[in-house]
């Protein structure tokens, strides 16, 4: 498919298609009425569809705008009406500043690494492949949901703390996050 810089943006219908024709059943287009449509895609499959995403002619998505992650983890009150299980949603917000359109990807990794509960503080950390290969501003991104979230991003150059403390325990955008009482002798709350 040739398109120009003057053309409109491809409507999400004609990404999902591109999508799908190289990749099949491991990304799946959801929601497509929604505000902001979005591709699912299996966790293993990042490194390849995003590069498929950046270097497709016809897509150039040239420029990741962030990354978020979203903690499903019910209440222990709410936790028997849970119908799912506890796992985290990463969300990749993507544009083409070429083509002029935007994708939203989402993929779903567990909770724990191995898929083993356990405390917050406890344990290696869930993993995903690292992009900031492909995109320069996933660096920033990906240390950030480290520090913030737990996320281990698999390859990446540098990731270590870039907001709290390097000897701060816990993650603090997780749900089962606790604030401590104290660091280093100073009294929180």
């Amino acid at each position: 498919m040739l398109r120009t810089a003057a053309m409109a943006p491809l409507p999400f219908s004609a990404l999902a298609s591109l999508v799908a024709a190289r990749f099949g059943e491991t990304v799946r287009p959801v929601e497509e009425g929604a505000v902001d449509p979005w591709l699912e895609f299996d966790p293993g499959s990042l490194r390849e569809v995003c590069r498929f995403l950046r270097d497709e002619p016809a897509l150039r998505f040239d420029f990741l705008n962030c990354i978020t992650v979203v903690d499903y983890l019910p209440s222990a009150a709410k936790a028997f009406k849970a119908r799912f299980e506890p796992h985290l949603r990463l969300v990749y917000h993507l544009s083409s500043v070429a083509h002029k359109h935007r994708l939203t990807l989402k993929t779903t990794i567990p909770r724990w690494a191995d898929g083993v509960p356990g405390e917050e503080n406890e344990g290696p950390l869930p993993r995903i492949d690292s992009v900031a290969d492909l995109w320069p501003t996933a660096n920033w991104h990906e240390r950030e949901l480290y520090d913030l979230c737990g996320v281990e991003f698999v390859g990446h150059p540098d990731l270590r703390r870039i907001l709290c403390p390097e000897d701060w325990i816990g993650h603090p955008l997780r749900k089962d996050y606790e604030m401590p009482l104290e660091y280093h002798g100073m009294r929180g709350r």
